[in-house]
């Protein structure tokens, strides 16, 4: 069981990594307009063009490794007690960032309408799953 939830979370996060990957290079995809993408993914107010390409590069990294260590979770006899602190860690991470996209404070920051909708929608619920799923593999691993 934990391997098909840490499966389906490597599937999650390394599409994640892959669209970062690609904004790091300054492709627009999914959006051909990047003032269009940026309002839509990232909604602070009044942006006008994407965060710098190294921050784009850094997110990419980071979220193909946390699918790699959702990955190492799966299994009972690695890593012993610094990855499941790791893994505790990222939860932590994945939830506090699914947190604050239902707070007003986050909406006052990212006021972008297309960013709101999305970011209720799908970028909070799926950084609240990871977390859980985090946990999950977590729990599994010391039971």
């Amino acid at each position: 069981m934990n391997m098909f939830i840490a499966s389906f979370m490597f599937i999650a996060l390394f599409a994640i990594s892959m669209a970062h990957f690609l904004w790091a290079f300054g492709r627009t995809w999914p959006i051909r307009n990047e003032k269009l993408l940026a309002q839509t993914v990232v909604g602070f107010k009044d942006i006008e063009r994407m965060p710098p390409r190294l921050a784009s590069l850094a997110v990419a990294i980071a979220t193909f490794a946390a699918g790699i260590f959702a990955l190492a979770l799966a299994d009972h006899d690695s890593g012993g007690f610094w990855l499941s602190a790791a893994g505790l860690a990222l939860a932590a991470i994945f939830l506090a960032r699914g947190i604050v996209g239902y707070t007003a404070w986050w909406a006052g920051v990212t006021p972008e309408p297309n960013f709101r909708l999305n970011d209720r929608r799908v970028y909070s619920p799926l950084c609240l799953f990871l977390g859980l799923g985090f946990i999950v593999l977590v729990y599994f691993r010391l039971t």
